[in-house]
């Protein structure tokens, strides 16, 4: 990339042409020039002249800056031409023509400032065949006195070749409109409407210049109004760029705003995009390397431009992610579309690492839920197993011992035995009851969950206050989880809290079961001692749901769970 000119050398350059400027409005208003024409020579000048300064210094790769600052120059020695006899005067009047034709040279090869295509090149070539020789063959000729290059006086000849001259160069403003509206109709009308607006000024300042040198070679009593408003129309132009390339300053400053826009993965990544870049058209399109295509955000699959102009990659270390398909006029901007794909790289970055934490998130609550189902469901068999097996053969036993008692007869020592035993089948059968009543709680499966919670509060170590109010049954699983909240908690009600008394609140609202377990006890319940809390916790979790513990030492203890149940 070509080096960014020094401030001394646009200093410098600046300087010269404000004390030349100065120079030739003084010239030409002592040699009779209006104040008006001088004001409209001194707006040309500086307009192209800053404009040129400004655009070379912000795109030093840009060939336009300088184009400009050349056409300024242009018109500044042209103005010379309204000296005395002498070479200024000589010089002026040589250099007449080459501000139009660079005009028109500025405006054909907008925004890049390079000729593209044998059309552009042949227009601008004739423009300039046209001016300079052109021009130097009719003052050889003696016409446009006085001067210093009269070769033979022929003023006829002078005439007729001044009006072909004229002509050829409104031939080439014609031509550069005919250009910029074929390109429009063959790459499409400027999606930018800021681009959009300039270049049909430029149109419209080719056609000033045509008409310009029409009535300047047919002559006629308009040509002086003419050439006020066309030079006037004229010296638009840049300010015109100016504006638009202070508009890409500020959009490249205001990327900080897109990134605060793509800060919070917004569903619609395009919008501020293209607010960033200025361009209403942009399309994105994404990278799906599964099926090896682009596609749009509706999963399309899109093919990609083949103009490269159009097109600007996005990529994460190598590997294609997205592509911005935009307004070819924003690769004249590389520092906004780079900046702009660096801050679309790290939020399009950033939005598939929460996709795949979200995907892992959800495939590790789904492992859970299907662990604790599996859990369940083994629990539930082994209570079966317990109930129709080990309990079913206990009871068995007990009664053959109560025949074996009643058929002994009087013997004490064997009927005390007896009793022993029946006395020890009985402790066993509670405790394969407890047992089982822990693996699986079978009066939920078969009575509800209210049923159960009241076989809870009757058994309790202190006295519960119980209020359900449920509609109907829910998930069996949402109803066990419910289940072991409260029989936990209730056991370290027991075991913990030296409470008196605990309150059982059990309800459904909006498709959320909410259980609440209160009591009076001396609180400082911790969760990370011990299993069960822990265990309630992950248990809720895994189903959706959320546990919180309210323990103040001295205060009691307040559980809540709630449990997704719609």
């Amino acid at each position: 990339m070509p080096a960014r000119p020094s401030p001394l050398l646009l200093l410098t350059i600046g300087t010269a042409l404000l004390l030349g400027l100065a120079g030739a409005v003084s010239l030409s208003l002592a040699n009779g020039l209006s104040p008006v024409n001088a004001a409209i020579l001194s707006w040309l000048t500086v307009t192209y002249s800053v404009s040129g300064l400004v655009a070379w210094w912000c795109r030093p790769a840009n060939r336009l800056g300088p184009l400009l600052l050349l056409t300024g120059v242009g018109g500044l020695v042209s103005a010379t031409g309204r000296a005395e006899q002498g070479i200024l005067q000589t010089v002026g009047q040589a250099a007449d023509l080459v501000p139009l034709v660079l005009i028109v040279h500025v405006f054909v090869s907008f925004p890049t400032g390079r000729l593209h295509g044998r059309a552009e090149k042949l227009l601008i070539g004739v423009g300039y065949l046209a001016a300079v020789p052109g021009q130097l063959v009719v003052m050889m000729l003696g016409g446009l006195p006085p001067h210093l290059l009269t070769v033979v006086e022929a003023p006829g000849p002078a005439v007729v070749l001044h009006n072909v001259v004229l002509t050829t160069v409104s031939a080439v403003a014609l031509g550069g409109v005919a250009l910029l509206f074929t390109r429009r109709r063959t790459h499409g009308r400027h999606l930018r409407r800021s681009l959009t607006l300039l270049v049909d000024s430029f149109a419209l300042g080719l056609v000033m210049i045509a008409a310009l040198m029409v009535v300047g070679a047919f002559g006629g009593p308009a040509f002086p109004a003419v050439q006020r408003i066309s030079l006037i129309l004229l010296g638009v132009a840049p300010v015109a760029f100016l504006a638009g390339l202070l508009q890409a300053r500020l959009a490249r400053s205001s990327v900080g705003d897109l990134v605060v826009a793509l800060r919070g993965e917004p569903a619609d990544v395009r919008t501020p995009l293209a607010h960033a870049l200025r361009d209403p058209s942009l399309v994105l399109l994404y990278w799906l390397p599964r099926f090896g295509v682009w596609a749009g955000p509706d999963g399309r699959p899109v093919t990609l431009p083949d103009d490269p102009d159009r097109v600007s990659l996005i990529d994460d270390d190598g590997e294609p992610m997205a592509a911005l398909i935009h307004d070819p006029a924003l690769r004249d901007e590389a520092a906004l579309l780079d900046a702009v794909r660096a801050a679309a790289c790290i939020a399009l970055r950033s939005g598939r690492l929460q996709a795949q934490l979200r995907a892992s998130v959800e495939e590790l609550r789904g492992s859970r839920a299907r662990v604790l189902e599996a859990g369940r469901r083994e629990r539930q068999r082994l209570e079966r197993d317990l109930h129709d097996g080990a309990q079913q053969r206990l009871v068995a036993l007990s009664l053959n011992l109560g025949v074996l008692q009643t058929r002994l007869g009087d013997d004490p020592e064997a009927a005390a035995l007896l009793i022993e035993a029946r006395g020890e089948i009985a402790v066993s059968l509670t405790e394969l009851r407890d047992l089982a009543r822990g693996l699986h709680p079978a009066v939920v499966s078969a009575h509800g969950l209210a049923v159960a919670l009241e076989s809870l509060a009757a058994r309790a170590p202190v006295p519960v206050r119980l209020s359900v109010d449920l509609p109907g049954r829910v998930d069996e699983a949402i109803e066990v989880a419910a289940y072991y909240v409260v029989c936990e908690s209730l056991t370290n009600v027991g075991k913990h809290a030296r409470a008196t008394a605990a309150t059982v609140a059990v309800s459904q609202r909006n498709g959320t079961m909410a259980i609440e377990v209160v009591d009076d006890g001396c609180g400082g319940a911790d969760t990370e001692r011990g299993t069960g809390l822990r265990g309630l916790a992950d248990r809720v979790e895994a189903l959706g749901g959320c546990l919180r513990l309210w323990t103040p030492a001295g205060g009691g203890t307040e559980l809540r769970a709630e449990l997704p149940c719609g």
